[in-house]
């Protein structure tokens, strides 16, 4: 009788599970469709309830987008190896982040922006900056710091 009892709790716990997991709008499909057409291996993930992200290849590039639920594009970012950046870029890295050794390297577009977003990290601290591709500045985020795990 227990055995039966878990098992029907179980099952009753996955279906509302399953029934929870979100849709992708048709907006979000369609714009995605027509911005990038020659995708490949695209998976779909709800970063936020304003934000659905696709990961996928195109030209054999990793590269993701973020789209709101109406089919607005926010975002596109494709890695590249920090060998690729360019000179100006490598410039400001040496000289105002000396210390920090470089992790993920992506191209990134934004409707306001386009540039590069680096990772760095130094000892316990890991910063995300945005460059532009003269080297300059735009962002710079604490990822993760010391005196947030204390």
């Amino acid at each position: 009788m227990k055995t039966t009892f878990v098992l029907l709790a179980f099952l009753g716990m996955s279906l509302c599970a399953h029934a929870q997991k979100a849709v992708l709008p048709n907006a979000v499909a369609d714009a995605f469709s027509q911005k990038f057409p020659n995708a490949q291996k695209v998976r779909w993930n709800q970063e936020e309830a304003n934000e659905w992200e696709a990961e996928f290849y195109l030209n054999g590039v990793e590269t993701s987008a973020s789209f709101s639920p109406v089919g607005n594009w926010m975002e596109t970012e494709t890695e590249i190896s920090k060998n690729s950046l360019p000179a100006p870029v490598k410039n400001t890295l040496t000289q105002q982040f000396a210390g920090y050794k470089t992790g993920e390297v992506a191209i990134i577009d934004l409707p306001t922006f386009s540039g590069y977003e680096i990772e760095l990290k130094k000892k316990d601290q890991a910063i995300e900056v945005q460059l532009t591709k003269d080297g300059v500045l735009k962002n710079k985020r604490i990822l993760k710091d010391r005196a947030d795990n204390d």
